[in-house]
C-alpha cells in the first residue's frame, strides 16, 4: 500500500509541474507593416517556455501570417 501512495504522489507531482512548464505566456511586442507604414505595439499569448527568445519565433511566425514584420519582443510574462 505504501508503494501505491508513493506512485500516486509522484504522478501528482509530475502532472502539476508539467502543466506549469507548458503554461501560456503573454509576449508584448512591436511590429510594422510597409506601404503604407503602420506600427503596432500589442501583446500575444503563446505557448511553451516563457522567455523572450522562445516567444520571438512564435510571435514572428504569427505576425508574418498576417503580413506584419516583428521588430522586437519587449517582454514576456506567465499567465
Amino acid at each position: 500500500m505504501k508503494h501505491h501512495i508513493t506512485y500516486l504522489a509522484a504522478a501528482a507531482f509530475l502532472v502539476v509541474f508539467s502543466s506549469a512548464a507548458a503554461a501560456d505566456c503573454t509576449a508584448v511586442y512591436k511590429a510594422k507593416q510597409d506601404n503604407p507604414l503602420r506600427l503596432e505595439h500589442s501583446s500575444m499569448t503563446v505557448s511553451g517556455p516563457c522567455s523572450v527568445s522562445a516567444a520571438t519565433s512564435k510571435v514572428q511566425a504569427a505576425l508574418a501570417s498576417r503580413g506584419w514584420t516583428l521588430l522586437k519582443v519587449l517582454s514576456v510574462s506567465e499567465n
